[in-house]
């Protein structure tokens, strides 16, 4: 095939490449010309209040101050815009959610399995990795499965998992008052517990402290 074959093919690629639909990118609020309500209230971005305006007008508030009329509460009645730069609003925005999210606390659930005739070596080192996930904020789901040959071992079962709850107590609590039996799996859900503040002292007690410490 010549070289001018494979011209016209490329070009006729390129032609319909270019007629190809464009992702439709979504914008988190409505701004400026996207906002169809008839009237809104006007809020600048230092917080002050310019009533109730005609789109038209609260449009032409923010094209003076080459601003960005902004959408933000658009379920009030009447829908709520402000006048900033959307621009810097979205990357202030951006910066905040990603903040939160990198503090938000991920609360994930630990398996712990035990067995029915568990030794006390095993059962305390299972206690320690137990403990050690509470202290990193997460639930710990303490189960024993009961085999065939463990069948008739299901109230020493339940008295071990009961056994190793009470030992996490001092870091957990239990989701429920005793172990719940699925099938053949003895399981125990167990919480960290919240921390309580720290209880302020009164003014009395502070000022014996001091008269002591004098």
């Amino acid at each position: 095939m010549s070289t001018f074959y494979f011209k016209k093919i490329f070009e006729v690629a390129i032609i319909k490449y270019a007629y190809l639909p464009k992702p439709i990118i979504k914008e988190l609020y409505l701004v400026n010309e996207a906002i169809r309500f008839p009237k809104v209230m006007v809020i600048l971005d230092d917080g002050t209040n310019l009533g109730v305006l005609d789109i038209k007008k609260a449009q032409q508030e923010a094209d003076n101050r080459n601003l960005d009329l902004v959408c933000i509460a658009p379920n009030a009645q009447p829908p709520v815009c402000k006048i900033l730069n959307y621009s810097k609003f979205k990357y202030e925005k951006k910066k905040k959610d990603k903040v939160a999210q990198k503090n938000q606390k991920i609360v994930e659930l630990k398996e712990i399995q035990l067995s029915p005739v568990i030794m006390e070596h095993d059962f305390n080192t299972k206690l320690s990795q137990a403990l050690k996930f509470l202290e990193q904020g997460n639930k710990v789901k303490v189960t024993i499965r009961l085999f065939r040959r463990y069948m008739s071992l299901k109230d020493q079962a339940i008295d071990i998992v009961n056994d190793f709850a009470l030992k996490c107590g001092e870091i957990g609590t239990t989701e429920g008052k005793k172990p719940i039996l699925e099938g053949n799996t003895i399981q125990l859900i167990v919480s960290p517990q919240k921390k309580k503040p720290a209880k302020k002292e009164t003014v009395e007690k502070q000022e014996e402290n001091i008269e002591e410490n004098n």
